[in-house]
């Protein structure tokens, strides 16, 4: 690498700061990435916080959950105060420490089988085939409102066995809550989180009461299970309306971003997308690449419970630590060529579902959402193409797209 060039990373790395990102980050935040990766793989920011770059280190955040602590208390009672939000995120399961994640995470992984994930499958199919049917009728379609946001949407409330009807809140009430997460919060992020949380909860406390007067099969319906709970263990009533929230925020945030982010990729890269055609049996390690390349999660966050050292530098008990998986997923120690999208990539032991106890506890449901959303939209409409300006969501935690404005047709033709 040219001197100048070298110069010019180390000076990108340097004057990085979480609180006040470069303009153009949201849209592509890879160069920073690279040049934290190369030069400031532990970064320290002005707010006393520090940022882990390399897949190395996050994977050792991830199976150490005794030194770093997912508990966000102390972080988020500063950012949210006494409010929806604040109970919300330091009660669901991803922002918890044994046993109260231990707890949830057991109730929860029962609902979430290999045979009861295998089991949804044909309704799967058939939701994404009913998608592509009104799309071929409409040729002028957006493959996330019209696709990748619809599929998750529909499948957690099938979960919960949410009457059609009331699903149509849920998407929104997801931005709002997950959008409060971002580095920096707006009062206007904030405002609107509260009253999704509010709202959400209060719809779920509803349909909670609907259930335990009418109880559903413990095997398919995941709300009935976590009122039952497992082994004599109960959740309390906030523990339960707080998870459930949880539950329909992640699953619906990941997968979006997932099917999105794969159509977008597969128009930048039309030799790998000619693969995949030719290739059908190709879409298994293609979805990982997928996860890896453009990661729907980018950040995570910990706080050292003990004094840690990475890449000889010592960090103080009590660091909040950013966990930055969009730049682990693309580390040059761990994957070779990086920066380029290799359909077949084996091995590919991305961090996309995080790692250890914390290991998204719905992977294999998002991967089978986006394996049969990928092929069957490729199979129908080979030739489909972007037909105006992609939009991002502006959001740097959560990777995807609010918006991407597409052409196809029936024949699979260019429209």
């Amino acid at each position: 690498m040219h001197t100048a060039t070298i110069a010019a990373s180390a000076d990108l790395a340097a004057s990085f700061e979480i609180t006040a990102l470069p303009a153009g980050f949201a849209d592509d935040p890879f160069p920073i990435y690279r040049a934290l990766l190369e030069h400031a793989p532990v970064k320290r920011f002005a707010d006393g916080s520090v940022m882990l770059s390399r897949y190395a280190d996050l994977d050792r955040v991830y199976r150490d959950t005794s030194a770093f602590s997912s508990d966000k208390k102390l972080e988020f009672l500063p950012k949210f105060g006494a409010t929806p939000l604040y109970e919300h995120h330091t009660t669901s399961l991803v922002f918890n420490d044994p046993p109260l994640h231990t707890r949830v995470r057991k109730i929860m992984m029962g609902a979430l089988t290999p045979r009861a994930i295998a089991a949804m499958e044909t309704g799967l199919v058939a939701l994404v085939e009913g998608l592509l049917d009104r799309m071929a009728d409409k040729g002028d379609v957006d493959l996330i409102e019209d696709f990748a946001s619809a599929i998750p949407v529909e499948v957690i409330g099938n979960l919960f066995v949410m009457p059609h009807e009331e699903r149509g809140p849920l998407r929104d009430w997801s931005l709002a809550i997950l959008g409060a997460l971002e580095p920096t919060l707006t009062p206007e992020q904030h405002e609107r989180g509260n009253r999704a949380v509010t709202e959400f909860k209060a719809y779920l406390a509803d349909l909670a009461a609907r259930r335990r007067a009418n109880p559903g099969d413990p095997a398919t319906d995941v709300l009935t299970r976590l009122i039952n709970g497992n082994d004599g263990q109960q959740l309390s009533d906030v523990e339960l309306l707080q998870n459930c929230i949880f539950i329909l925020n992640a699953g619906h945030e990941t997968t979006t971003n997932l099917i999105g982010n794969a159509l977008h990729e597969l128009l930048q890269w039309p030799a790998e997308k000619q693969r995949l055609l030719a290739e059908p049996a190709l879409v298994d390690t293609a979805v990982d690449e997928f996860l890896r390349f453009q990661s729907p999660n980018q950040l995570g966050n910990r706080m050292t419970t003990q004094p840690v050292t990475f890449e000889g530098e010592e960090i103080a008990a009590g660091t909040r630590i950013h966990l930055c998986i969009g730049a682990a997923n693309r580390d040059p120690r761990q994957f070779d060529e990086p920066d380029r999208l290799d359909l077949s990539r084996k091995p590919n032991r991305h961090l996309a579902f995080a790692q250890g106890p914390h290991l998204c506890a719905g992977f294999s449901l998002a991967r089978m959402e986006g394996r049969i959303a990928i092929a069957r939209l490729l199979e129908r409409f080979p030739n489909y193409r972007l037909a105006g300006e992609p939009e991002r969501t502006g959001r740097v935690r959560f990777r995807g797209f609010s918006h991407l404005p597409a052409c196809v047709d029936s024949n699979g033709a260019t429209a």
